[in-house]
């Protein structure tokens, strides 16, 4: 009888073998989740905040739903939030125009969909799966995605401390010149969802009864989200809140979700998800980089809840502070490069003049202390004639003289193409009347009986010298891609650029590439250049937005400056302290989600200089408040010649923190030194320079 035994344990042995041996959980540690492996399915639970866990079960049987229970409760009771859900993936491919003169991949000016293009849904053909642990992170990796030239993964990542997760199809190509978009989302296999539900652009929220044949419909909401609805409880689905939204010059609201049957013709049965529009602003339209061999992540959040879609939404809204920013003791918040033209289109032209205008509401909902405008960029005129130039410029310093008041300053500015190369902002501490030209036998400046001094502009040495005069700034606008392409390379050995009154570049996310884990590293770069030629320069944030109504996408475009300043200045007093808190560096930029209300090197501020020590060894000090998890912080510094940057992982981090970081880091040969810090969904904050003495 022991032969016999020792068959069926042997067989047994195999069977089990068989069974999970298409599961490696080598790379697993125990970080407060937990996974078990039965057959082909995969349990996992992580610790999901307020006493609550996760709990989620992925089938690899290849004609099974992949998420087969998800979960959220405590180890005595869990209720079943959603069952027998696919994840959804639509990759669409176009091609990238890669002119040298037009930017390379940093090129803005492309119009992606007047090309030929082609949508495709991911293939995921389950076979094997990987579980491992990062920090406070548990992924599984499901190999076997495609989608035409197109190969590479499913990734979830479980958050511990949050009821979060997300989905991504990691996938890469050896084509060069490619450009994407994606949409995605979740598709029942059996039951759907109760409740549809998405809060309207007027912030209300909606519901609908849905039926598994109802066609799929794309939405126009607030917050970019999504939520099915059971009796047990909710789920939310929705972007990365900046990162999914390609560069466009508009932030109209182009339905960035959907829900029904047969979404976009390629994905059967029912679904919800996020979608994006591959026309945008019927502009250019660049869409996002696909280099050769990069791992482009399709990725979207989940978000489970006990309660109904407006308890899930409610938890969703956190992650953004409302889609606004928030308050930072000693700081105020400032925004610029808005060309939303209100004089030109409202004022000079003759119709009724709001009290109360739509775009001063819709700034001041997203938390702006100040916003700068950029004025005049096309209906306007200057280089004159002065009594249209002057009529202009009289029209825009009432008018946000009118629209400023002690909680919101709403000032002047321009956007120029002319004197420097490319574009460039000018700014001013106070109403400057200035034309852009000066004819044979007009004098630099004259005395207007009405308007005072009144400059007229021939050349560059004479912009610096008004810039000088009247204490203004100038930097250059979005550098290195659109019409400044190529600068401010082209002129940094010129005078106007190194002069105190040329502040540098302004920073958006342009170009768009999903295989980084930050936003676009452009003008980071240039940054860094600048100081590595010897230039304190500073790096400031610019929204370059047109339209700006409650119904955009607003958020999604937006980043921000906050400043170093504890109140704000009376407009008829002049705003000087506003420009000085960007002159001498003091503060830093942010996306919203992540910030840095305390940040030094050895007791030094940025903007200021520090004289190291014989051995180089310093402190970087700083102090970081999120919603999302927190990714990695880089330590960036120069010695001229060289950059170094230094990657600190903070996989550790759970959503919803603040904490002090101190980080020694050896400077010996530096010369200067910057912070950047991003959280999972590629939303970040940067510090500007501290300089260094050896």
């Amino acid at each position: 009888m022991r032969k016999p035994i020792l068959i069926c344990a042997l067989i047994f042995s195999l069977k089990v073998c068989a069974q999970t041996k298409s599961v490696d959980l080598s790379a697993f540690k125990k970080n407060g989740s937990e996974v078990t492996v039965n057959q082909k399915v995969i349990t996992l639970t992580w610790p999901a905040g307020n006493n609550l866990t996760g709990k989620m079960l992925i089938d690899l049987e290849k004609d099974r739903p992949m998420l087969k229970s998800v979960q959220l409760g405590n180890n005595k009771a869990f209720k079943e939030i959603g069952a027998d859900l696919d994840p959804a993936f639509v990759l669409t491919i176009g091609k990238r125009s890669l002119s040298p003169s037009s930017g390379g991949w940093d090129v803005f000016f492309d119009r992606v969909p007047k090309k030929p293009f082609q949508s495709y849904e991911v293939k995921i053909d389950k076979q094997y799966a990987r579980v491992s642990t990062k920090g406070q992170r548990t992924i599984i990796t499901i190999d076997g995605a495609n989608a035409d030239r197109f190969e590479g993964t499913v990734e979830i990542t479980l958050y511990n401390g949050s009821p979060l997760f997300n989905f991504a199809a990691v996938v890469a190509t050896d084509i060069d010149s490619t450009a994407i978009l994606y949409d995605a989302g979740l598709v029942n296999k059996k039951a759907i969802w109760k409740k549809m539900a998405w809060a309207n652009v007027q912030d209300e929220l909606q519901q609908a009864t849905p039926q598994a044949a109802d066609s799929s419909r794309n939405l126009e909401v607030k917050y970019r989200t999504i939520i099915g609805e059971n009796a047990t409880g909710s789920l939310a689905l929705f972007p990365a809140p900046h990162q999914y939204f390609y560069p466009l010059d508009e932030a109209f609201n182009l339905k960035f979700t959907w829900y029904g049957n047969n979404f976009h013709n390629l994905i059967p049965g029912f679904g919800m998800g996020i979608r994006q529009d591959p026309y945008g602003d019927n502009r250019y339209v660049p869409w996002f980089n696909a280099p050769p061999k990069t791992q482009q992540r399709l990725n979207f959040f989940c978000l489970l809840d006990l309660g109904n879609a407006a308890s899930a939404l409610a938890e969703v809204k956190k992650f953004t502070h409302e889609d606004a920013y928030k308050p930072v003791s000693g700081y105020k918040t400032m925004a610029t490069h808005f060309h939303n033209e209100f004089i030109s289109d409202v004022v000079l032209a003759g119709k009724p003049i709001p009290e109360k205008p739509e775009f001063v509401d819709v700034l001041k909902k997203h938390g702006l202390d100040i916003v700068k405008l950029a004025e005049f960029h096309g209906p306007g005129h200057p280089k004159g004639p002065d009594n249209d130039r002057l009529k202009e410029l009289t029209a825009l310093f009432e008018q946000t003289k009118r629209l400023s008041d002690n909680k919101f300053l709403l000032l002047p500015g321009e956007e120029a193409n002319n004197f420097y190369g490319g574009h460039w902002l000018a700014f001013f501490p106070k109403p400057v009347y200035w034309v852009m030209s000066r004819k044979g036998n007009e004098q630099f400046v004259m005395n207007d009986p009405k308007l005072g001094k009144v400059y007229h502009i021939g050349d560059k040495a004479e912009m610096l010298k008004l810039l000088e005069l009247e204490k203004g700034l100038a930097w250059t606008a979005h550098a290195r891609t659109k019409a400044s392409t190529g600068y401010p390379d082209a002129y940094k050995d010129e005078a106007f650029f190194k002069s105190e009154t040329f502040l540098g570049a302004a920073w958006k996310a342009i170009p768009a590439d999903l295989s980084i884990p930050t936003l676009s590293q452009r003008v980071l770069k240039l940054m860094d250049d600048m100081a590595n030629w010897g230039l304190k320069k500073h790096v400031i944030s610019e929204a370059d937005i047109f339209t700006i109504t409650h119904q955009n996408e607003m958020y999604a475009h937006l980043n921000v400056n906050y400043l170093e300043m504890d109140k704000l200045p009376n407009y008829e007093q002049g705003w000087q302290s506003v420009l000085d808190a960007i002159r001498k560096g003091k503060f830093f930029v942010s996306t919203g989600e992540v910030l840095i209300p305390a940040f030094n090197v050895n007791g030094k501020k940025s903007g200021e200089t520090l004289s190291l020590n014989k051995d180089g060894n310093v402190k970087v000090n700083m102090n970081l408040d999120w919603t999302f998890p927190l990714n990695h912080v880089d330590i960036v510094s120069g010695d001229g010649k060289e950059i170094y940057r230094e990657r600190i992982d903070l996989s550790n981090t759970r959503a919803f923190g603040k904490r002090q970081f101190i980080w020694p880091i050896n400077l010996s040969g530096r010369k200067w030194i910057r912070v950047e810090a991003w959280d999972i969904a590629a939303n970040g904050a940067y510090t500007q320079m501290v300089w260094l003495e050896n």
